[in-house]
């Protein structure tokens, strides 16, 4: 029999442990235990959720990787033309980790209407282009599907529908310059789809449409494009696949990642680490403090236990043993709260979207949640683990506790 463990468990199971002066100090650790984990899963969850929905938003429109023509232009239109006939096309078979390559072109443009206009960028795409984020963006309407012949068919964003109160179906005029900058093109486009991402800079700056009129208005042939966009498996080996990819294409060609292309906005999303890490500690700190406290008024209150237990020969460090399984106790009778507390919250979230987010700001209309089994329990571990730390040179307080002065405690 482990007696510091048998010890420890009929002293939490005695009725005068729950009425004693310290019933009320140990319910506050045991919530600030819970609370903390609480808002510790919180703020993984959403912070990785925003941090991943806010990526892959960005990765919709632009692919995980850009290769182009070196060139001075700096705006997002494709600066000249790339023959298809690449070895690294359609299929990127010289470096792992790639499971998707397409053309694409992207052009300025206006969308003219009888009262009011829009400045946007046309992108071209083909039948080689991934629709499978805009499959999930789509709120109206169906996907275009392009083949090598002409198509009118675009999908629009919600944004850019309100804003010139386009409807399904509707035909917009959209004003084109030509190379030269000294003539008008006009394309009259059909709306297909309406999509909105949440991502509202986006969202208000591209419509996709078919990649055959943007090679006709810059006068190339069917198998050039502007640049291509390259998409991954695994995002964290982002910048290893980069570097592989830029060894394995032409010279002329430049390759970026989109963090590169859109460097404020991963910098922005980046510094959710920094938060979550933040909150981690400092609710592990709280909760560890309000667990030495309660630690610390157990042991004054079993001081004459601690004596008689000292005078019958137990050592100090099985003594230590007994509160130190006590606490452990505590700490996870907080967890367990903590944890069926906090992941209905997120479920709850996750299912009926209770909390709106604006996505001016935070570029998604709502908060994200991200679950995973991994952290939830590494979580749990970890604040265990760091709270029975903190607890370990509080009760080296028993070791200076004399069992003649205890037995005579009051």
């Amino acid at each position: 029999m482990n007696f510091e463990y048998f010890t420890a468990k009929r002293i939490i199971d005695s009725k005068t442990y729950k009425s004693s002066v310290s019933a009320p100090i140990i319910k506050i650790g045991i919530a600030a235990i819970a609370i903390g984990m609480v808002v510790m899963m919180i703020a993984i969850a959403t912070g990785i959720g925003l941090q991943q929905k806010i990526r892959d938003k960005v990765v919709a429109f632009n692919g995980h990787i850009l290769i182009s023509n070196f060139g001075n232009n700096n705006s997002q239109e494709s600066d000249g033309s790339i023959s298809l006939n690449q070895d690294f096309y359609p299929q990127f078979n010289s470096v792992e980790g790639v499971n998707h390559i397409q053309g694409v072109a992207t052009k300025f443009g206006v969308i003219r209407t009888e009262i009011d206009f829009e400045a946007v960028i046309v992108k071209g795409v083909g039948p080689d282009f991934k629709w499978d984020y805009f499959q999930e963006f789509l709120i109206e309407g169906e996907l275009p599907k392009y083949t090598q012949a002409y198509s009118e068919d675009v999908l629009v964003s919600q944004y850019i529908a309100n804003r010139l109160n386009l409807k399904l179906g509707d035909t917009i005029q959209t004003y084109f310059l030509s190379e030269d900058y000294k003539n008008t093109r006009i394309v009259p486009y059909k709306i297909k789809g309406v999509y909105n991402s949440g991502f509202q800079d986006l969202d208000k700056t591209y419509i996709i449409s078919n990649i055959r009129h943007i090679q006709r208005l810059n006068k190339w042939e069917p198998d050039q494009v502007g640049h291509f966009e390259v998409f991954v498996n695994d995002y964290n080996e982002l910048q290893n696949i980069q570097n592989a990819v830029y060894e394995n294409t032409p010279s002329k060609m430049n390759t970026v990642t989109v963090e590169q292309k859109y460097e404020s906005v991963f910098e922005w999303i980046n510094i959710f680490d920094k938060n979550i890490y933040g909150i981690i500690g400092i609710m592990i700190l709280v909760a560890g403090i309000n667990m030495i406290t309660a630690l610390l008024v157990l042991i004054l209150e079993r001081t004459q236990m601690i004596g008689i237990l000292k005078a019958l020969g137990s050592s100090n460090l099985s003594i230590r043993k007994i509160f130190l399984y006590n606490a452990s106790y505590l700490i996870v009778l907080g967890l367990f709260w903590g944890n069926i507390i906090g992941l209905g919250i997120l479920l709850a979230q996750k299912y009926f979207k209770l909390f709106p987010l604006n996505p001016d700001v935070y570029y998604v209309s709502e908060a994200p949640v991200y679950l995973s089994i991994g952290y939830i329990v590494a979580l749990n571990i970890g604040t265990f683990v760091m709270c029975m730390i903190m607890l370990l040179l509080p009760s080296y307080i028993i070791t200076k506790i004399s069992p003649v002065k205890a037995m005579r405690f009051e």
